[in-house]
């Protein structure tokens, strides 16, 4: 295995998220700089009140050192690729196996996730939690049952969402957070219909949505700009290239050039930015499922919030979501003020439950049909016997 590359950065570089000018820098970057920019690092600098070159070389620094895990523009998955949830009931001997075949043999699984409850509940048994991503024309039934073949999952769930209500992340900024911070307005609404593109949107689409390399974040103060090289990448000119880039933003395809840290591994410095991954469920009556959603949606300790249908695996709950924190009281406190907010809005709760996630990894789900068909024969699958 080749040796990692030697970092490039000063040594006295400051590469923690402690560091005054960094906690600035992430408290923007992480999720603030939403939908495509043609120069997003200084989008970020000015949001942050930091000098571009500054922004530049400690984001570098911070993704050389690992403590930000990957730079990259993001993508609303849901508008480009049929997509769930999935919950999977492994035999114990099987998990860990499983765990890793989905996050290094599955590029459609993005979040990988073993999750517990603190006591046996409906859907207790299901204890690997994944993202899947599976584009048109293929079938994501169909891939899930290829995927439980490969790792000897005896069922799983399938658990699309119908609505988002809050996707975003901001670990640096939520530390601070206090039980039941809200916004004045409830939380919006994203549908998650899938928009179809055409080649040249797809080959533009593909460039953009590729990690950058701490290299690529210092070049761009030569160039103005951190999309030169992806343009040529596209066989565009740069003008072009960014044009078409805000044509799938128009779409509803494009989400935030964002930074991503290493939120649950101790950084090199030996702190975590969080150690506690919460998904809430809960059951809302029939009907109220949009009018709770905006309500969980508008809680800033929400990185996600849907509305999924667990069915009676899952006591048949409609609305999930994700909060983080470094205290499991402190999350436990952040649901209590949700749950009491949602019975002061009249909005009744029957059951409710908490899957607390351990060993844990994050990669971009692959959406490309291109890809997919690359992936089937790579496995020697017939990518016809995969379609819908």
């Amino acid at each position: 295995m080749p040796d990692a590359p030697a970092p490039t950065h000063a040594p006295d570089t400051p590469t923690s998220v402690t560091d005054p000018v960094n906690a600035a820098i992430l408290a923007v970057s992480e999720d603030r700089v939403q939908g495509f920019h043609r120069r997003p690092l200084r989008q970020i600098a000015e949001q942050a009140e930091v000098e571009l070159s500054v922004v530049a070389e400690r984001l570098a620094a911070m993704l050389e050192a690992g403590t930000i895990r990957r730079v990259r523009q993001t993508l609303l998955a849901t508008s480009l690729a049929p997509g769930a949830l999935v919950a999977w009931s492994v035999p114990p001997k099987k998990l860990n196996d499983a765990f890793d075949f989905m996050f290094r043999e599955d590029p459609f699984s993005g979040h990988v996730v073993l999750r517990t409850t603190d006591k046996e509940t409906p859907g207790s048994a299901y204890k690997l939690w994944t993202t899947v991503k599976v584009p048109k024309p293929f079938s994501l039934a169909r891939h899930c049952a290829y995927l439980a073949e490969q790792t000897g999952a005896d069922r799983f769930q399938l658990l699309p969402a119908k609505k988002l209500f809050a996707l975003g992340v901001g670990h640096v900024r939520r530390k601070q957070l206090q039980p039941g911070d809200k916004t004045d307005e409830p939380g919006r609404v994203l549908d998650t219909t899938v928009v179809d593109l055409d080649d040249r949107q797809w080959r533009v689409l593909v460039a953009l949505k590729r990690e950058f390399t701490p290299d690529e974040l210092r070049a761009a103060l030569d160039t103005d700009s951190v999309w030169v090289g992806r343009a040529e990448e596209a066989g565009e000119p740069l003008d072009d290239f960014c044009a078409v880039a805000e044509q799938l933003q128009n779409l509803g395809v494009v989400g935030r050039f964002s930074t991503f840290l290493e939120h649950v591994k101790r950084h090199a410095d030996g702190q975590r930015v969080t150690r506690f991954n919460a998904l809430f469920h809960w059951k809302v009556p029939d009907g109220m499922e949009v009018r709770a959603g905006r309500e969980v949606g508008r809680f800033h300790c929400m990185t996600h919030a849907y509305w999924r249908q667990g069915g009676p695996a899952f006591g048949d709950v409609n609305l999930m979501g994700v909060s983080h924190g470094t205290e499991k009281d402190a999350v436990l406190a952040h649901k209590a003020a949700i749950d009491d907010h949602l019975e002061a809005e009249g909005v009744p709760v029957s059951y409710t439950n908490v899957f607390w996630g351990g060993r844990s990894e994050i990669k971009p789900s692959e959406v490309s049909p291109i890809a997919y068909r690359a992936w089937c024969e790579e496995r020697g699958i017939d990518p016809a016997e995969m379609e819908a």
